[in-house]
């Protein structure tokens, strides 16, 4: 959840009454199809073309539902631009108002312990953007949501899942680590960027290693996978890769949204197999077999591992940048702002308006990385698991809330996954290359016979 989403609940906090028990969401009730519902221009038969194929998987999605999902996700570009602006018209008021300084010289007025003094200027500031943002926050993330038929939740059990975000995560998050990055600013005024770097890092791995220990668990219940049979395929595929569990877990996402989604998350031991109920309900086995390999990909491929470097990167580029524009911004207006210096606390959200211009700026290339391991891990899951179809349909269900068929621009700018058009076009170019794995009576490019001295038989496949 992103700081405006989670601190937009703030002021409904200090109205208490508001909040209620979470409530169920209505989740689906239909059973998983057995296997996946392959049109008639998407099976193994002499001819094969991926391109057709993913034609045919595409046109299996009705006009109308087409025509929502990419009014929803066409829709989040602007959101991406009025977010922008209305967070930095929000800290602009903050700064140019003087009321940051008047934050800071109420927190300074309570205590003289500069770390004190620190938190509670935090704790000031998480109330004032959360009344400002919280009409955004109720659009964006509830009412657009129940709009295009993806939210679950009531409004009551939405609140309560908001008001443990902020009170169990952001309030404390930033109670621990501002105080830290600002005693790094005072300790080393001249190389803070550098140290801040190193300190975001750590921050970032231990933030990787808690998720899904103590973080999920405060929205939402997980068990051990009740389908033995499909727990003992998900097992046996991690153990063919090399990670290191022993059991799957189940949560219970359908509380929220009807999305689908798995995971291998964790780092540093507290690593674990997890998928949603949604996807139980919704998907084939060979769906959720297909989806299990794209999750292990990223644990075998490092990717964990390679977005923490990435993020190490970056963040020194963002720390630089950001230290050149508050020295050069303070010089100009940090008096009449009321603003001593960068060691002054009062200066975050400064600092916060610089950071989301290059958050902003910098979206095509986050999305772009981000894009790339996913796409990787696509790759690697129809090599593990060997479900193309699976793997299609899936990626429709994905396309519900993203758009399909972008353009190239579109899928460069803002997709931060690949376009369903792009993910089933590789499943059936994978399918078009292994055609002897689904019809026993054509030929395979890499026969398996080629290795290991012995015919493999046919994948099991329905047409519709």
């Amino acid at each position: 959840m992103s700081l405006k989403r989670c601190c937009g609940v703030g002021f409904l906090l200090l109205l208490s009454s508001l909040l209620a028990h979470a409530q169920r969401g209505a989740a689906a009730t239909t059973l998983a199809p057995a296997q996946p519902s392959v049109p008639a221009g998407a099976t193994a038969v002499a001819g094969f073309r991926a391109d057709l194929a993913t034609d045919a998987w595409l046109a299996t999605v009705p006009a109308r539902d087409k025509a929502r999902s990419d009014a929803y996700f066409e829709g989040g570009y602007w959101l991406l631009f009025w977010d922008f602006l209305w967070n930095a018209a929000v800290l602009l008021l903050i700064v140019l108002s003087g009321f940051s300084a008047k934050m800071r010289g109420f927190a300074t007025r309570l205590s003289r312990f500069r770390p004190l003094q620190d938190a509670l200027y935090w704790i000031q500031y998480c109330v004032v953007s959360a009344i400002a943002m919280f009409p955004a926050l109720c659009y964006e993330a509830f009412f657009r949501e129940r709009q295009y038929g993806l939210m679950n939740q009531s409004f009551s059990s939405w609140m309560r899942d908001q008001a443990v975000a902020f009170v169990a995560l952001i309030v404390p998050a930033g109670l621990l680590f501002l105080p830290l990055l600002m005693a790094l600013v005072r300790r080393f005024p001249r190389s803070w960027h550098i140290w801040m770097t190193a300190a975001a890092t750590l921050i970032g791995i231990f933030v990787t290693a808690i998720f899904p220990v103590y973080v999920v668990p405060l929205f939402n219940t997980s068990k051990p996978l009740e389908d033995l049979r499909l727990k003992d395929q998900i097992l046996s595929l991690a153990r063919a890769n090399g990670i290191p569990a022993t059991d799957v877990y189940e949560v219970n996402a359908s509380r929220q949204s009807k999305r689908v989604s798995a995971n291998v998350s964790g780092f540093a031991g507290t690593e674990r197999i997890t998928l949603n109920d949604n996807l139980l309900r919704r998907v084939s086995p060979a769906g959720v077999l297909s989806t299990m390999g794209h999750e292990m990909g990223h644990y075998v491929l490092h990717h964990i591992v390679n977005g923490i470097l990435f993020g190490l990167i970056v963040s020194a580029a963002v720390l630089t940048t950001l230290r050149a524009c508050l020295y050069w911004l303070l010089r100009r207006w940090g008096e009449r702002w009321g603003i001593a210096g960068p060691r002054d606390v009062a200066v975050l959200p400064v600092a916060l308006l610089v950071l989301s211009i290059w958050n902003l700026l910098f979206t095509p290339i986050g999305n772009t990385f981000t894009r790339t391991q996913e796409y990787e891990a696509d790759l690697y899951g129809l090599n593990a698991a060997r479900q193309p179809d699976g793997e299609a349909e899936v990626d429709l269900l994905l396309g519900e809330y993203r758009k399909l068929s972008p353009t190239r621009l579109e899928e460069f700018i803002f997709f931060d996954h690949p376009s369903g058009r792009t993910r089933i076009y590789a499943a059936m170019r994978w399918k078009q290359e292994n055609l002897c794995l689904f019809n026993a009576a054509l030929a395979c490019s890499n026969p398996p016979e080629a290795l290991t001295g012995a015919p493999s038989p046919p994948i099991q496949q329905n047409g519709r």
